[in-house]
């Protein structure tokens, strides 16, 4: 899904799918259950076990943490459950930015109805919508994505660099596979604002000077990224 940001800028965020968050919610509820074991059986130890299970202590220490959970969770884990922790997945905005409270607390109150038809709106919502929402993400504005997108090596490695290639700034052995898919998608967009910044950022991270235009020396570093690499990977190789 492309997000258009507030700088005028589109982010690429792959969704995630029906089954990352199915999974993301096997997790919470593994919490929810050890969690209730966890406090029944203190409560047990220090006031008895008939005690224990009174409605008062079951509501107040077992079921009001739990419905309040996905709220609280979202809200200071910046979009995540344990459960999308665990999945690498998280909630965003559709412009790419942190849902506000008022957004967490609309995809609280309308996952009641994603728990009354036993979560099959939800799904069927998520799998037609394209944008990977379901009802309460459709009314706060916010979809869930993946934190990790995964990264293929067409995508990192350029095809087109002459065996003789000379490399410009041997500092590019500091940056990752990640970094260079980075500097590939501002190369892609094509954006004055955003090339100069992140040129800017590279040169300072590497330490190291460019007089060439913003674009040219990012092409640069990814050629010689990808070079280096290529090498490096033969020798290994060899």
């Amino acid at each position: 899904m492309q997000i258009q940001t507030s700088q005028n800028v589109s982010l690429d965020y792959e969704v995630a799918s029906v089954g990352d968050r199915i999974l993301a919610n096997l997790v919470d509820y593994a919490v929810y259950l050890g969690w209730g074991i966890f406090v029944v059986l203190l409560i047990s130890t220090f006031v008895g076990f008939e005690k224990a299970h009174s409605t008062f202590i079951i509501i107040g220490f077992v079921y009001l943490p739990i419905v309040f959970y996905p709220l609280l969770t979202e809200y200071f884990l910046n979009g995540q459950t344990f459960g999308k922790r665990a999945l690498n997945i998280r909630v965003v905005r559709l412009d790419g930015s942190k849902p506000t409270l008022g957004g967490y607390v609309i995809r609280w109150i309308l996952m009641t109805a994603d728990f009354l038809f036993y979560y099959f709106v939800a799904i069927i919502t998520i799998a037609i919508n394209g944008k990977g929402q379901r009802l309460g993400d459709i009314a706060a504005g916010t979809t869930v994505v993946k934190t990790k997108r995964q990264i293929s090596l067409n995508e990192v490695v350029a095809h087109d660099i002459p065996e003789n290639y000379k490399v410009s700034f041997p500092e590019v052995s500091q940056l990752t596979d990640r970094d260079i898919e980075t500097i590939r998608l501002v190369i892609k967009k094509n954006n004055l604002e955003l090339t100069d910044t992140t040129a800017l950022k590279i040169s300072e991270l590497l330490s190291v000077n460019y007089s060439t235009e913003a674009i040219r020396f990012l092409k640069t570093i990814v050629n010689d990224y990808t070079f280096t690499a290529l090498q490096t990977d033969n020798e290994i190789k060899f």
